[in-house]
């Protein structure tokens, strides 16, 4: 049996939204990703809050989360939805 598949692993990174980091503990990552970050998660973002005619901008804290993903690909040869060949 040949291998005619050779699928390919790829890793999604995102970030969270920016709130207060008080209040970042029990922020989950979207359904299907992995939280990678504890805690408070990291403080390297902004968040803003819009009082009358002011914006003021507060340090915030934001979780890094991954998903793995595998992209179909054929092995080198073969081509196609089904990866025929040779």
């Amino acid at each position: 049996q040949v291998k005619k598949q050779c699928d390919q692993k790829l890793l999604i990174r995102m970030k969270t939204k920016c709130v207060p980091c008080s209040l970042n503990l029990d922020t989950q990552c979207p359904a299907g990703y992995t939280r990678i970050t504890n805690g408070t998660g990291t403080p390297d973002c902004r968040y803003y809050l819009e009082i009358k005619t002011y914006t003021l901008s507060f340090p915030g804290c934001r979780h890094r989360c991954v998903k793995e993903f595998e992209q179909p690909e054929c092995c080198q040869g073969y081509w196609g939805p089904d990866c025929m060949g040779k």
